[in-house]
Parts: structure tokens; C-alpha cells; sequence
């Protein structure tokens, strides 16, 4: 992510449980799209200052002026921070209370909103990594590294972490066998890579010590700041002869297994994401089949459950190991006692703060549950819910 007075976090599962621990009230939430480019980016302090001043209506309900210019000072301050709005992603989800405050990009845009309540709104920031079909690609060449991020309905470039080195001599520097001494492959549109030495020596066996050396590190720390905070799968694009050697330096055990044998130099994105989801979609029909299967073992033993009761007073004793909900499903009841998981109707049209299912899955990502986000037509019940319980 590029440098900016306001550091910008990554959608991660341990900043939602960040998110979801007790904070100070009152906790404002905010949701937008952002641009990436001049002209359009020129509008999102504006369209920030909007959302703003939702939020300050809502405090106004219950706080004097001066309370709430202190509630939404840190927020003022970003709005101010020019550096700041010519660097975002595709979206921002804005989280503040008390002396807490987080600032996390998207590659999506999200619905906007600005929420004052007694918990932050996570319910966008849960779903997202939640569905099943995310994905990331990593593509490397010895000159280039680059990352996407993807799944069934979108694929972009994203910013790479400034921990990842760009190319091999970035990555092993002095330790380089022989830095005057290269082999680039070089890919023409067809995916084929034809070797050039610069320089003097050309001992291959440096050089592929070398290749290794790179590739491990690369891995690794595609792992660390990507695979590992999102669990993710992740597809490599290289020459076909960088495959095998970057399998064997990986301990990264989210790297599918098939990967995209060609230049990713030479290929167009939208190519590449076509080519990506070729390899995802049967990981994630698999996916989706693994997790169905299990409730359905876990129902024959009485240990999985779609009944409304049964499901809400799990939830709040913290009994759900997995939880499966539909995609794009709302369902107009809050438990309304965390005691004993009783419920209440509420308006529709209120969706995000009256859905059942939202409340569910809150107090299951808590107590270290896990969620997933199920198609309609691959739900195994017709209750929008299914879990699978601990005991």
C-alpha cells in the first residue's frame, strides 16, 4: 500500500474480531466508494463529507454540538488529508470510538452508509470474507511481482505490500550471486520464454540458487500479508519453468496445486481473469459441497440444526462451530436476549440492523466460529440457515 499520513488496513479476520470486541459508544461506522484516478477521486472528500454529516445527525438525537465535534474530530481530519484521498482503493469502511479508530480499503465498492450505534457495523466487512469464491493470483517474473484479488464477480491489481520486493535484486541485493551477471526470461505473447545472459560468469547453478532464494521470499511474504489474514486460495502465473521451482520453496499451503503456465507480462487481466477462475470455480464448487456435506452428516447425528430456536440459543452459548447462511438473504428478526437467544420481528425495511442473520453470524465469528456465505440454490435448507454445532 503506498505511503499516506492515514495507514490504510487490509480486510482481514482478526481486525473484524478487533471490530467486534466491546468498544467505547457511541461507535460510528461509515461505508463508500472511492476512485483511484483523477478527475473522479476529486469528488470522494465531498461525497465523505456527506456521510458525515448522516453521522452527525444521528449524534444530534442524543449529544450537544460540542460532544459531537469531539466524537467526529478524527474523522475531520481525515477528510482534510489531501494525500490521503489520492490514494485509496475502490472503497473504505471507516470505523471510530473513543481513542479507537480504523481506516480499511476494499477492492469493491460497497453500499454506502453511515451508522451511529452501540457496536460498529461489520455485516459488509463479515460477508466479504465470508463468500467463498475469493481468490488471490500472484504473478512473477524476475523483474515483476504482482497481485490480484478476485472472485466470481470482479478482478482487480492491487497495491502490493512494501515488504514484497519487485524483482530479484531488490529482493537479495548484496547477497545476489553475481550482480553483474543476470538471466531474464523474457516472454513474447505466446507464454514462451527464451533465455539471455548479461554480463560475464553464467554459472547456472548460482543462478538458480538464486531464482530460489527470490521465490522463497516472495512466497513467504505473499503468505504473511495476504494468504494467511484472508485464508485465501492463491494461483500462481509464471513461465512454465518457474512453476516447479517456486512449488518446491513455497510453504504457503494456500498455492493451488494448478497454476497459469504463461508470461504475466504478456497477458491481458482480463485474460488472466478468465484464466484464474478456469482453475476456481471447481475449487469452489468443492468448497460449497464440503461444507453442505458436513451439516448434513452433522443433522444425522443431531449435531446440525436449521431450527430458529435451536440455532439463536447456539449462537449466544457460543455452540456453533459453522455456520452456513444464504447469500443475499435477509430475515426481519433480532435476538433480542443474549441470554436466552430469543427473538423478535422487526421492520424489513430496515435491513441493516434488523437481519436475523447478521445477528447469528456476529455472535458466531465472536466465539470463534466459522461462516459461510452459501448461493441460494446450494443452501441445503429453506430457512436461510444452517448449523453445524460444537456439542
Amino acid at each position: 500500500m503506498k505511503e499516506t499520513a492515514m495507514p490504510i488496513q487490509k480486510v482481514s479476520h482478526e481486525i473484524i474480531q478487533k471490530l467486534l470486541s466491546p468498544q467505547e459508544t457511541p461507535c460510528l461506522s461509515l461505508y463508500m466508494t472511492t476512485h483511484q484516478h483523477h478527475p473522479e477521486n476529486a469528488q470522494d472528500p465531498i461525497r465523505f463529507q456527506n456521510l458525515m454529516k448522516e453521522l452527525e445527525e444521528s449524534l444530534a438525537i442524543k449529544y450537544d454540538n460540542a460532544t459531537i465535534k469531539n466524537y467526529l474530530a478524527p474523522l475531520e481530519q481525515l477528510k482534510n488529508d489531501s494525500s490521503f484521498w489520492r490514494h485509496t482503493a475502490k472503497g473504505l469502511a471507516i470505523f471510530s470510538a473513543g481513542d479507537f479508530f480504523e481506516v480499511i480499503g476494499l477492492q469493491t465498492p460497497p453500499e454506502e452508509l453511515a451508522i451511529v450505534a452501540d457496536s460498529f457495523h461489520t455485516k459488509p466487512l463479515r460477508q466479504y470474507t465470508q463468500t467463498m469464491d475469493h481468490f488471490h493470483v500472484v504473478g512473477v517474473t524476475m523483474n515483476s511481482v504482482r497481485l490480484y484479488e478476485g472472485s466470481h464477480h470482479y478482478f482487480t491489481e492491487i497495491d502490493l505490500d512494501s515488504s514484497i520486493p519487485q524483482t530479484m535484486e531488490d529482493a537479495l541485493g548484496e547477497e545476489l550471486t553475481d550482480k553483474h551477471t543476470t538471466v531474464a526470461s523474457y516472454g513474447g505473447t505466446s507464454g514462451h520464454s527464451v533465455n539471455m545472459r548479461h554480463g560475464h560468469g553464467g554459472k547456472k547453478e548460482e543462478i538458480d540458487n538464486d531464482v530460489e532464494r527470490f521465490f522463497r521470499i516472495v512466497a513467504q511474504e505473499v503468505y504473511e500479508k495476504y494468504s494467511k489474514p484472508t485464508g485465501w486460495p492463491l494461483i500462481l502465473v509464471a513461465l512454465s519453468e518457474h512453476h516447479s521451482v517456486f512449488h518446491k520453496v513455497n510453504k504457503n499451503a494456500h498455492l493451488l496445486h494448478k497454476g497459469i503456465k504463461h508470461n504475466p507480462s504478456a497477458i491481458s487481466v482480463e485474460e488472466l481473469k478468465n484464466k484464474a477462475w478456469e482453475i476456481m470455480e471447481p475449487e469452489y464448487i468443492a468448497k460449497i459441497e464440503q461444507q453442505v456435506d458436513k451439516y448434513n452428516q452433522a443433522r444425522a447425528t443431531d449435531k446440525g440444526s436449521d431450527d430458529l430456536k435451536t440455532v439463536s440459543v447456539a449462537a449466544v452459548e457460543g455452540r456453533i462451530d459453522t455456520l452456513l447462511i444464504e447469500a443475499d438473504r435477509i430475515i426481519a428478526k433480532r435476538i433480542t436476549n443474549l441470554e436466552t437467544g430469543n427473538t423478535q420481528n422487526k421492520d424489513i425495511n430496515n435491513p441493516r440492523v434488523d437481519d436475523l442473520l447478521d445477528d447469528m453470524s456476529e455472535l458466531v465469528t465472536k466465539m470463534g466460529g466459522t461462516i459461510y456465505v452459501i448461493p441460494s440454490d446450494q443452501m441445503p435448507t429453506e430457512n436461510g440457515f444452517a448449523a453445524i454445532l460444537r456439542y
